[in-house]
């Protein structure tokens, strides 16, 4: 997909810095596929679409050659790099194993305003999934996960898991369209949360553990279905 269709005057706030702005922005487009594995970055063409110079371009180009998003060919080009599946089970790890505590954590207490919060999460996914909005279901799926974090003590680490997500994410994204999977995906948070109001922390786990490994469980397939897209390990 040409560049130009997909930054078409992006809009950046001047009163942040540029390149953060032009990491994130990028990041949500590959994560998200519309910019595919193979997608060549040319540095000009993106300094101009942002109406840029191409030194913050560069910066966030590095940001995101160090999550392993991009790959940079010295003196060459930059592309989108492909999902690489054992970054993506890594990440998987890392997300899993905090995850279950923190479900552990939040089951200990009663929180009636946590507990509205994540049911407003997913009604408004449910409402997505009915308008076929897949974007804002997926940041509703997000901001779940978020206020779980947030609501343990422990918001860092989800900024921690966000910087190895991207392979994993992409991974998810490439799996969502699939029948019953979206429907899965609010069975299962309603199931952790069920339990977690329940004060149930064997439960909650048990529904996160089987939650969170939809994606994961599906990877031959996915692999087999996007063959260039995907750098197996």
């Amino acid at each position: 997909m040409p560049l130009p269709d997909i930054l078409s005057s992006p809009r950046l706030d001047r009163s942040r810095h540029a390149a953060p702005q032009v990491f994130e922005k990028l990041r949500e487009l590959i994560v998200s596929m519309e910019l595919e594995p193979g997608t060549v970055l040319s540095r000009p063409e993106l300094a101009e679409a942002f109406g840029l110079s191409q030194t913050p371009i560069r910066d966030a180009l590095l940001r995101l050659s160090e999550e392993g998003l991009v790959d940079i060919f010295p003196q060459h080009t930059t592309e989108v790099s492909r999902i690489d599946i054992a970054a993506a089970r890594q990440a998987h790890f890392l997300r899993r194993s905090l995850e279950l505590e923190i479900v552990h954590v939040l089951s200990g207490r009663a929180d009636a305003v946590l507990a509205a919060r994540l049911q407003a999460h997913i009604d408004l996914q449910r409402a997505s999934l009915a308008a076929n909005a897949y974007a804002q279901f997926i940041a509703a799926d997000q901001a779940f996960h978020r206020d779980m974090h947030e609501a343990a003590g422990v918001a860092g680490l989800w900024e921690l898991e966000q910087r190895y997500s991207g392979h994993v994410d992409r991974l998810r994204r490439l799996h969502l369209p699939e029948a019953g999977k979206a429907e899965r995906i609010l069975v299962d948070h309603q199931r952790v949360l069920d339990a977690i109001v329940a004060r149930d922390a064997r439960r909650a786990q048990e529904a996160l553990r089987e939650h969170l490994s939809g994606t994961l469980s599906q990877i031959e397939d996915i692999c087999r279905r996007y063959p260039d897209y995907v750098r197996a390990g």
